[in-house]
């Protein structure tokens, strides 16, 4: 398989490992100015480019009919758009918040914890806290937002909110610090006591081999789709 990796910082430099290493070939590579080898090459495009770049990015690879997996976060205001734009071009597109396959589990055990705590959530209160490195632009993470969603598809709570702490909201403490891969927990506390459940990345070599196993599943199909699809867990 041939990829295109739209963006070549950390991330897409581990991607490329994974990829060479089952096999595939890296035919291009984008990152701000520097771009290398052919975009009309590949079978799939990978991108995990600045937020700010990720619309343009996709939209580029999909104007020639190449699938694109998306990792970047922090572009979601554009993502009807992107999907629109995708059909229009019978091409495909796969965005995940987190391409690991442990994160993955770990969103649908968050879905299952938040509806057996539905009946119970006078008594119990919801909160995250996601902890990432320094480098990480956006707040709070992509991973947390999805987590909150399945939090508040069960609660009833008036969406969420970063760093307060009011009674009708889920709130989200994002935490930078180090060189942290990324940890996010999920809790649910009352007067008595408190239930947590986390995930916790010891690298990032899991969102790098998710991403690549991804691009494997979405190249030579159409339509929009998640990591649910990839793993057969919908």
């Amino acid at each position: 398989m041939k990829i295109a990796l739209l963006g070549y910082g950390r991330m897409g430099k581990a991607i490329e490992k994974f990829a060479l290493d089952r096999g595939h070939e890296v035919v291009y590579t984008l990152d701000k100015d520097e771009v290398q080898g052919e975009l009309s090459l590949a079978d799939v495009a990978i991108n995990f480019s600045i937020p700010q770049a990720a619309v343009d990015n996709i939209k580029s690879a999909l104007a020639q009919s190449i699938p694109v997996v998306c990792g970047t976060t922090g572009w979601l205001d554009h993502y009807q758009e992107v999907l629109d734009y995708c059909k229009a071009q019978q091409s495909g597109f796969l965005y995940a918040s987190n391409f690991s396959i442990g994160v993955n589990l770990f969103f649908k055990i968050n879905a299952i914890a938040a509806k057996l705590m539905k009946p119970h959530q006078e008594n119990y209160h919801p909160s995250l806290e996601e902890i990432h490195h320094v480098h990480k632009l956006d707040a709070p993470s992509g991973t947390a937002l999805t987590l909150a969603e399945g939090v508040l598809s069960e609660y009833n709570l008036n969406g969420w909110e970063l760093e307060n702490n009011t009674k009708d909201k889920l709130n989200i403490k994002s935490i930078r610090e180090g060189e942290v891969p990324g940890t996010h927990t999920v809790k649910y506390t009352s007067s008595i006591d408190e239930i947590s459940i986390k995930h916790q990345a010891f690298g990032r070599e899991g969102f790098a081999l998710g991403a690549v196993v991804a691009a494997e599943w979405l190249a030579g199909k159409q339509g929009v789709y998640k990591m649910d699809d990839v793993l057969n867990i919908s």
